[in-house]
């Protein structure tokens, strides 16, 4: 049977773009936060992957590696908006489990839609309605499988628009042409740590027994590893939120003390919007500032535990005057130690008024648009930190 189904966007920021605008169809291309040489690609094309361009290359070495390259700034509002149709469309056949990122998502497979045969038809069906709404540009490639862990090793493959089957009987063999690093879960460190124990292929790791992967992964994952590779449906483990933030490349204009200072600010009061908006609390905050030419400075600050942006403001005040000098050009601002609304525990030296205030603040750019209301000097830098994507999280639209 196929329990899962998980459908991947192909190269989907720059897809975006191509089914958007037609000029750059065909062409390659490669998405990026800040049209300078010192900015990296968040995202490439197909065509521009086939010349090594891939995230995090450098604008100039983009342009040595292809020279026909367009370098287009990000729109994450755009990749949004597509997002919501894409989503829409595939709800329309069968209910979204869980998104992953901004283009990935995992369905489960029910009574009739588990049957081979039914599950192929589906992943069909999909295709075909994201041609109708979206175009022939935006495609995706699907996995479909017995569990989720498989079901994402298909999304990875025959890209792009592909369509990869595990099934329990074809299990552990179809894994044996994969490289380990193909498997979700395996980085460098990982098979650096299997190659000290002499697996080097998935089929050494296919051959070793349960207590044997426990041993290397040291508990319960490497039992997990080793029911997904046999194509099991065990739960995945819950995760929990464990921090929340931002973080910018300066524009050019913003490196400057001021300008991170302002960029810096603007990220923070996002973040603690985000914290009530998802219902949490925290109970520190760091900031962290790289600068041109490789030296960086970060700072944690303690509190307790709150949603409150004034006082995550003053504390952040409190140790920006510590930074030391240079041009700034990378501003990270992250809550940690979160705690749910559940279980967030009163104190004495809170203002229970002061907690309702960030609560109205919202409700009131909710209703009237973003950034009706700011916190002092915000508005000042409308141009600077704006909304984007991170890999697990999908920003709502009005966000933007």
């Amino acid at each position: 049977m196929i329990n899962w189904l998980f459908l991947d966007l192909d190269s989907y920021f720059a897809s975006c773009e191509q089914q958007a605008r037609p000029d750059l169809r065909g062409r390659p291309v490669g998405i990026v936060p800040v049209l300078a040489d010192t900015s990296c690609c968040i995202a490439a094309s197909r065509e521009a992957k086939k010349c090594g361009v891939k995230t995090g290359t450098l604008l100039k070495d983009a342009k040595l590696l292809c020279p026909e390259i367009t370098f287009v700034m990000a729109r994450h509002d755009l990749y949004t908006l597509y997002n919501k149709t894409i989503t829409e469309a595939v709800e329309s056949m069968i209910p979204i489990d869980s998104m992953i990122s901004i283009d990935e998502m995992i369905c489960r497979l029910t009574g009739s839609q588990r049957e081979l045969n039914n599950a192929l038809a589906l992943a069909a069906k999909i295709k075909h309605m994201l041609r109708q709404r979206i175009g022939d540009v935006l495609t995706c490639t699907i996995g479909l499988a017995a569990n989720r862990f498989l079901a994402k090793v298909g999304s990875d493959m025959n890209k792009p628009n592909g369509l990869t089957i595990f099934r329990r009987e074809d299990l552990p063999a179809g894994l044996y042409p994969l490289q380990l690093q193909d498997l979700p879960g395996i980085g460098p460190r990982m098979a650096n740590r299997l190659a000290e124990h002499g697996i080097l292929t998935v089929k050494e790791l296919c051959a070793l027994s349960k207590r044997e992967m426990a041993r290397i992964w040291g508990g319960v994952v490497g039992e997990r590893f080793y029911d997904w590779l046999r194509g099991l449906d065990v739960e995945m483990p819950v995760t929990h939120h464990a921090s929340t933030g931002h973080q910018h490349v300066l524009e050019p204009e913003f490196r400057t003390a001021d300008g991170a200072w302002m960029v810096a600010k603007k990220l923070l009061v996002k973040a603690a919007a985000r914290l009530r908006r998802d219902g949490y609390y925290a109970r520190r905050h760091t900031v962290r500032v790289s600068f041109v030419g490789g030296a960086y400075w970060d700072r944690e600050v303690r509190f307790e535990e709150t949603q409150d942006t004034l006082i995550a403001i003053d504390a952040l005040r409190k140790v920006w005057t510590t930074r030391p000098p240079g041009i700034p050009f990378f501003v990270a601002v992250t809550f940690y130690d979160l705690v749910h609304r559940s279980r967030h525990q009163l104190s004495l030296l809170v203002n229970p008024r002061r907690e309702n205030l960030g609560d109205a603040m919202d409700q009131i750019n909710t209703k009237f648009g973003k950034g009706t209301l700011s916190v002092g000097e915000l508005d000042q830098t409308s141009s600077g930190a704006p909304t984007r994507i991170s890999f697990s999280r999908v920003p709502g639209l009005d966000e933007f």
